[in-house]
């Protein structure tokens, strides 16, 4: 394996380990050089800055909950903690919004709905918990989005919103994600009507479009995004195309 510019921590199942101290982008570049082959990576800092850092790096932050039994209480059970998984996807998915799809099944309904911008973030987060469960997205994730979101480090800091779908004033579907420079980054969402998620996905890569973003980042590949109009984009490309879209 080469060896990178920027030395990288691993730990004993072989994840790279990201410190709060580390640079995340030289972190990235490095995880580049070396072929690394995980998708995700390792962090138990969940300093509000830090977690920022490691979204405008690139990396789609999630997290998990485990026991962690270093404490040596002799019951064996350990204590519940929630570690940061910064994830730089083996294939990332991306829609740029002149390749998007609309079926003509579903034009005739786009005006049945109205999209709002960060209008209902908190509810639109607890209704994707409700939906998803927790298994990603810990309570301490959840924390860190919500200090984000209070936090102004700069113009082109990382900074959670959502975007939520409603139908007569009702809210019927919505998601949220990570704003980094022209980069819109999707995390979760969910939808209480038939097609109202897709019709939110659609209206939603338009006012993108409308304000000069470069293009959107689905994260994880799935049909419907493909079907949308998205295709998977390797890592040094997926990273070129995002740093293009900090400056």
């Amino acid at each position: 394996m080469k060896e990178p510019r920027y030395p990288l921590r691993y730990t004993r199942s072989g994840m790279i380990f990201i410190d709060s101290g580390d640079d995340c982008g030289a972190v990235v570049d490095a995880m580049l050089e070396t072929g690394y082959s995980e998708e995700f990576c390792i962090a138990l800092d969940w300093d509000t800055a830090f977690i920022g850092r490691l979204m405008e790096a690139g990396f789609l932050v999630m997290s998990e909950t485990i026991s962690d039994t270093s404490g040596g209480d002799g019951t064996g059970r350990g204590t519940l903690r929630d570690i940061v998984l910064p994830k730089l996807h083996v294939i990332r998915s991306a829609l740029f919004f002149p390749e998007l799809h609309v079926k003509k099944s579903i034009r005739p309904i786009l005006k049945r709905y109205e999209l709002r911008f960060d209008a209902d973030f908190k509810t639109i987060v607890d209704k994707c918990l409700e939906t998803h469960g927790n298994g990603w997205l810990t309570p301490s994730l959840v924390s860190a989005l919500f200090a984000l979101r209070h936090t102004r480090r700069g113009r082109r800091s990382a900074r959670p919103v959502s975007f939520g779908l409603y139908r007569d004033g009702k809210l019927t579907a919505g998601e949220f994600g990570v704003v980094c420079g022209r980069v819109y980054t999707s995390y979760s969402g969910y939808r209480e009507e038939d097609n109202a998620g897709t019709v939110q996905m659609i209206q939603m890569v338009r006012w993108l479009e409308e304000r000069g973003f470069d293009f959107l980042d689905f994260g994880m590949p799935l049909d419907y995004k493909t079907d949308l109009g998205a295709r998977n984009i390797d890592p040094p490309g997926f990273v070129k195309l995002f740093r293009q879209g900090q400056s």
